[in-house]
């Protein structure tokens, strides 16, 4: 499925990066009644096999695995859920240009430091690339990918491209500004865009019928 596209039961993908696409299964993020898309640890599979991070091999094979584990499931979803907010808060941070907090940062590199054991370098045709090891159906199989997104974000170049969606009051996700100008506003120009634009022309609306008298 090509990023941007939505499943009927997930969230579109308007990251520009896997783990910020991981951040943003909850919306509105700002809302005490968000909706989160990721309630269980099958959610969890579901989730990483719709944004491609696994395929749906390994998708049977780890909700196999958790049906036999029902209770390492339970906590592997449980310590995602404590990644994906650590994660939220350190790509905030960046986005508003301040420092993420050390307990966040140490969250992450829990979950390098976690990923790490499982990482190889194996050749390819142009030179060599980071892999795991294809046989393993660890549980938390997920975080590695989305942690290594992380790592790799937060130390490049892109970094500053990271943005908080400017829609007011509005769902509080984060995306990867790619636009050559660096003047992209909002999550998706049709959703979030589109409603700004929307509020603020009734709000001019308003005033006018205000300075009328009506």
């Amino acid at each position: 499925m090509e990023e941007g596209a939505r499943h009927p039961a997930m969230p579109a993908r308007l990251g520009g990066n896997v783990c910020l696409d991981f951040v943003n299964t909850v919306e509105p993020r700002s809302s005490a009644d968000a909706v989160d898309y990721l309630s269980s640890y099958h959610d969890l599979v579901g989730w990483s096999e719709y944004a491609q991070i696994i395929d749906s091999a390994l998708a049977r094979r780890l909700l196999s695995e958790a049906a036999r584990r029902p209770g390492a499931a339970s906590a592997t979803f449980a310590w995602a859920m404590t990644a994906r907010d650590a994660l939220y808060l350190i790509f905030a941070a960046v986005a508003g240009d301040r420092t993420p907090s050390a307990d966040d940062l140490d969250t992450l590199n829990v979950v390098l430091a976690q990923a790490l054991p499982h990482a190889r370098i194996v050749p390819n045709v142009v030179g060599f690339l980071w892999s795991w090891q294809e046989s393993d159906d660890s549980l938390d199989r997920m975080l590695w990918h989305i942690g290594r997104s992380a790592l790799e974000l937060l130390t490049s170049d892109d970094i500053h491209r990271v943005k908080d969606c400017g829609r007011n009051g509005g769902c509080g996700w984060l995306f990867l500004d790619t636009s050559k100008n660096g003047s992209r506003r909002w999550c998706s120009m049709h959703v979030c865009g589109s409603h700004e634009k929307a509020r603020r022309r009734a709000l001019v609306r308003s005033r006018h019928s205000t300075a009328r008298g009506g």
